[in-house]
């Protein structure tokens, strides 16, 4: 008999972390990230890590791995960090939850993926280096538009990367990456996403986090990553929130600006996981919408947020 992981996904500002955290209290579980931003140590605010005393003593893993100075972080390690967390909670007779809103982790280890090595073209890769991320970018859509839909067009290491597969292989990286060999998973994933089907809500959420970010002191963190010479690792992994207030540092926009392109950058991010997640047929939508207009009354607010909890609850059946 398979063990069963329950994966927590959804799109951002869409109640994930709280989620999360009351089915592990009530599972005995252990939560392991799947947010490609909150891996970086060094971005906290702008990444909607959770808070220590929001943990609720429940343990977190894959959090604060790297730093953005970091070559890169691959799909790949991904997949081969999580199957060890997974083993190591798992060991301990607990329950592992897999929490967070990057698609492509959750889907490259829910299939089991085994990721191919490939040789290197040093010579060609020296070539490439030469060249800004714009040319390199052009490049791959014109062999591999694919691909160039999920790499960030500032990150150099992974454009470089892709074009030297082409080069050595004759194929695409994103058709390599259909050709990759699935084995059959040990697993039995239980995977709830949440949603807010009125897509207003969630936009509305979205713009009250960037708010209570920037109360928080999100400003001051990205200055200080700013000022500390960090901008083109920042440029490099496309961190919203990050990328915006580095143009305002620049000169290049007033604050308001900043602050409402962070939002329309983060809602269109929702759009985009949105639209990851609507593939997968396996997929138990939970609607969140349950529990808006919670401000109104403290005691309505837990009713609501026990009943969505209650109703996870009876689809993961452990």
């Amino acid at each position: 008999m398979k063990n069963k992981i329950i994966v927590i996904c959804g799109p951002t500002a869409s109640g994930k972390t709280y989620v999360s955290i009351e089915l592990a209290k009530r599972l005995n579980a252990e939560i392991i990230s799947a947010d490609s931003m909150q891996i970086y140590k060094e971005l906290n605010i702008g990444t909607a890590k959770p808070a220590k005393e929001e943990m609720s003593g429940i343990k977190h893993h894959l959090l604060d791995i790297i730093s953005i100075q970091s070559e890169g972080f691959s799909v790949a390690e991904y997949v081969r960090l999580a199957e060890n967390c997974v083993q190591d909670i798992l060991g301990r007779g607990k329950t592992a939850v897999i929490c967070g809103g990057t698609g492509l982790y959750i889907d490259h280890f829910m299939n089991n993926t085994q990721f191919a090595e490939y040789e290197n073209d040093i010579e060609y890769r020296q070539e490439l280096e030469k060249l800004s991320s714009g040319q390199l970018y052009s490049m791959l859509v014109e062999i591999d538009a694919k691909s160039s839909g999920i790499i960030h067009q500032n990150n150099k290491k992974r454009l470089i990367r892709a074009l030297e597969i082409y080069k050595i292989t004759g194929k695409t990286k994103s058709e390599l990456d259909e050709l990759a060999n699935l084995k059959e998973s040990k697993y039995d994933f239980i995977k709830l996403c949440l949603n807010y089907t009125d897509r207003n809500i969630l936009y509305e959420r979205i713009n009250q986090r960037v708010d209570l970010m920037m109360q928080n002191g999100l400003i001051d963190e990205a200055r200080e990553l700013y000022e500390s010479g960090e901008e083109n690792h920042i440029r490099r992994i496309g961190a919203i929130g990050y990328v915006e207030l580095l143009d305002y540092f620049n000169g290049l926009c007033g604050l308001d600006e900043a602050v409402e392109k962070i939002k329309r950058h983060t809602r269109n991010y929702a759009k985009r996981q949105l639209t990851w997640f609507k593939k997968d047929p396996a997929t138990i939508w939970i609607d969140m919408n349950l529990i808006e207009n919670e401000e109104k009354d403290k005691k309505d607010k837990k009713d609501k947020k026990d009943k969505i909890i209650t109703k996870c609850l009876n689809y993961i059946n452990i």
